[in-house]
């Protein structure tokens, strides 16, 4: 079982006002929360017909509540059809946590493509890189521009 609400830092003091981030939850306990929402959209998801499950996604778990974005009013009217079975595997998910479901119209955040290969560089800018190394004193600088200039591997 994972916790789904982030633990707050019981040191930080009781100003007005935003706080630093840093303040507020750690990076770790962020990311872990991040998986923590990705392994239980997905595993959720799989209880919805292919077409709903591309158009809805998990936002979020907090107070006992289960919140999910639709791309359009359609799509969350047809996740309402699947609360009674979504709730009870985020109950057997959660531990019986979660008492209500909610989902809010909004753009699905999109999933960014593959990297693609870079494009190499031209001849031209490999010898403006090594025209650039030879005119520099630092050698540290003049080996990290040499070495750009060798990802090019044209030795022209």
């Amino acid at each position: 079982m994972f916790v789904m609400s982030p633990k707050r830092n019981p040191t930080s003091s009781a100003t007005a006002g935003p706080r630093p981030a840093a303040e507020c939850i750690t990076l770790g306990t962020l990311a872990d929360r991040a998986r923590a929402l990705d392994a239980l959209d997905e595993r959720l998801r799989r209880l919805l017909p292919a077409a709903t499950a591309r158009e809805t996604r998990l936002a979020d778990v907090r107070n006992g509540r289960i919140v999910f974005l639709a791309s359009s009013p359609t799509w969350a009217s047809r996740l309402r059809l699947h609360q009674a079975a979504l709730l009870a595997e985020a109950r057997t998910a959660l531990g019986g946590t979660v008492e209500r479901f909610a989902v809010k119209v909004a753009p699905l955040p999109t999933v960014p493509p593959d990297p693609t290969k870079p494009k190499p560089l031209s001849a031209a800018t490999t010898r403006h890189l090594r025209a650039t190394a030879t005119a520099l004193q630092d050698p540290e600088l003049r080996a990290l521009y040499l070495q750009l200039a060798s990802i090019a591997g044209d030795d022209s």
